[in-house]
């Protein structure tokens, strides 16, 4: 008789979602899948209306990273307007960006994930979040909230709001840096320094020792890694050309332009999620698997270009190899990640043109369709549009990063079901918690960004079924 798993819903995620895993009549693990469950329909909605406001409607779609599509809709609006942001523009959108970066990744290493690190996968799942961080590790639960803080208030400094900002428009940006704002960023760069600096070198130890064995097991497998890159090969976040590397190290493809992002990416469906499955063309569909992110980032360019972010970089390479191919490395690029963002940020609001500079081009609508793309916290985005000649959306086609690393997700679930699930599961066998917590682990790795209608503090409720092929409940483990 077969039987199927059920996680629904997965934990300390952003959204809903839920993980099968089935059984055949021996017990024996067949598949597993990550079903997204919950529909938006924000490209549909979007049509009909001028693509001027995209960039405010757009960053509704995310309440954890609204910035990423904001600068991806103002981006693919600038190519509707076929002009050329002004320096300063460009680099008050940088700015957003990486302190975007920031505050997210604080947020997935903090909040998220370090509490199955620090309090262990058996822990009580009662205690096993940030609040028990916070109890078990009060210093550290503050520095990285305070590092989450950091990065917002950049945000509020910059757009007005910590969320949903319309700051960035099409042409550029609405206001420039105020010299108290400056200030306070630079006031604040060496507490935010020595948090990253903390949660590294405990983040290194726990390598050496607990960790060794996720680090082998958690999604650990061959695949294309896609991100942007400068036109010498350096790590980019918001400009740059498209990059894929393979898992000899190999460039596949560069300098490729996202305005034939359809040359290069199709997207697969399947009944059982809303999440479509992007995949590298060339190698068709599943084998065109690939993965974006900080991870992917990080593997795809040839280095950072700042000096302690270069010093990390090359110590995560040689700890896990070039390129990484471990997701659970995913934690440790968000680390490395800050420090380039740090780095940036401190190289940036020296500069006097993000004061004083000109902020702002006005154009009429010159073309009727353009693709933007940016580097969201979670990878590669891409904005496509069509407009008619009002202005007015006719199309609207978004490829998130989350649903480019869909394939990638599956491909790890299994793995570490494989690894910590007995083979075979006997019948009316209980269910561990800690089993059912690294399975939902391997998706953490990944930080997947859902929905922005609903996020959870600490534990959400969950049940998890062990089903026959009639329905009959055969097991139940009860969580909330």
């Amino acid at each position: 008789m077969t039987r199927t798993v059920i996680i629904d819903p997965v934990t300390r995620i952003e959204g809903h979602a839920k993980i099968t895993l089935h059984l055949d009549d021996a017990g024996h693990l067949t598949d597993t899948r990550f079903h997204v469950v919950e529909y938006r329909g924000f490209e549909k909605f979007c049509e009909g209306r001028p693509f001027t406001e995209m960039a405010g409607i757009t960053a509704r779609i995310c309440g954890i990273c609204p910035v990423s599509h904001l600068l991806a809709a103002a981006k693919t609006g600038d190519k509707l307007l076929a002009l050329s942001i002004p320096p300063a523009a460009d680099k008050l959108r940088r700015l957003l960006n990486l302190a975007q970066l920031t505050q997210s990744h604080a947020l997935s290493f903090f909040h998220l994930s370090s509490p199955d690190f620090l309090l262990g996968w058996e822990s009580d799942p009662a205690k096993r979040n940030v609040f028990g961080l916070m109890a078990a590790d009060p210093d550290l639960a503050r520095a990285g909230i305070r590092l989450r803080q950091f990065g917002q208030q950049i945000l509020e400094l910059l757009g007005g709001r910590k969320i949903h900002s319309a700051w960035a428009v099409p042409g550029g940006v609405r206001s420039p840096l105020s010299q108290e704002a400056r200030d306070w960023i630079l006031d604040r760069l060496p507490e935010a320094r020595a948090t990253v600096t903390l949660a590294l070198e405990l983040y290194k130890k726990l390598l050496d020792g607990p960790l060794q064995k996720e680090q082998r097991v958690f999604g650990d497998f061959p695949s294309l890694f896609m991100g942007l890159v400068t036109p010498n090969g350096l790590w980019e976040h918001i400009e740059g050309r498209i990059r894929f590397r393979d898992a000899t190290g190999a460039i596949v493809a560069d300098q490729l332009s996202e305005d034939d992002y359809a040359d290069f990416l199709g997207e697969a469906v399947e009944p059982w999620s809303y999440l479509k499955f992007p995949y590298y063309k060339p190698l068709g569909y599943p084998d065109g698997i690939y993965r974006v992110g900080p991870l992917a980032r990080l593997n795809v360019c040839d280095s950072i270009g700042t000096p302690w972010a270069d010093r990390e970089l090359a110590e995560l390479r040689q700890r896990s190899g070039q390129p990484v191919t471990s997701s659970f490395a995913y934690h440790h690029a968000r680390l490395v990640e800050i420090v380039a963002c740090l780095e940036a940020i401190e190289i940036l609001v020296a500069d006097p043109d993000l004061m004083h500079g000109r902020i702002r081009l006005r154009a009429s609508l010159n073309r009727n369709e353009a693709v933007g793309v940016s580097e969201a916290p979670r990878g590669t985005l891409f904005h496509h549009y069509k407009v008619d000649d009002d202005g007015l959306l006719t199309s609207v086609n978004l490829i998130i990063a989350t649903g480019q690393n869909n394939l990638a997700m599956n491909r790890t679930v299994h793995q570490i079901a494989r690894e910590y699930i007995p083979d075979p599961v006997p019948a009316g066998a209980e269910i561990p918690e800690a089993m059912l917590n690294r399975v939902e682990a391997g998706i953490r790795c990944f930080d997947p960004c859902l929905s922005c209608s609903t996020h959870a503090a600490g534990q959400m409720p969950l049940r998890l079924q062990l089903l026959a092929a009639d329905g009959t409940v055969l097991a139940e483990r009860l969580r909330g």
